[in-house]
């Protein structure tokens, strides 16, 4: 990997310089959401299209994450909320201009499912924030696919 990043908590959520913020909801319950986004990780390339290859390292504190195109993320997991929230941070990437990532994934439940919130908090320089924003409406779209794809592999109840 080529660059490190700069380490954030989760606060940066809130507080990154750029936020994409997505929802979409599914039928499954918060928990059986929850377990398929943090403990079977290994499982979101055949749900996450984006997604190439993932896998855990330092004993599942960590992640290692590639994506269609060639990206590559080492991440650190910042917090594990059964039902609730899953967030990560990258530590290194070969994503040129990034200065920091955090993603939040915020589980909330939705009438007999789940509302899946997704928080892209960012900072980079000016060209990558552009690019970032230029991006947003297919970065919705990715997100929104994903979480349908999950929806369709998840059982309604436990």
């Amino acid at each position: 990997m080529a660059r490190r990043l700069r380490p954030v908590g989760l606060d940066f959520a809130d507080s990154a310089p750029l936020r994409l913020v997505f929802a979409c909801e599914v039928s499954a319950p918060p928990d059986v959401v929850y377990r398929a986004l943090a403990e079977e990780v290994e499982s979101w390339p055949s749900w996450f299209t984006a997604v190439t290859d993932i896998r855990t390292v330092d004993g599942g504190a960590g992640r290692v994450v590639r994506l269609r195109g060639g990206t590559v993320f080492r991440e650190t997991i910042v917090a594990r909320d059964p039902g609730e929230r899953y967030a990560y941070r990258a530590d290194e990437t070969n994503a040129p201009g990034m200065r920091a990532l955090l993603e939040e994934w915020r589980l909330t439940p939705a009438g007999s499912g789940t509302r899946v919130q997704w928080t892209f908090a960012t900072d980079g320089g000016a060209l990558f924030r552009f690019g970032v924003r230029l991006g947003r409406a297919g970065v919705g779209r990715a997100f929104r696919g994903a979480v349908r794809n999950l929806g369709r592999r998840l059982p309604d109840s436990p």
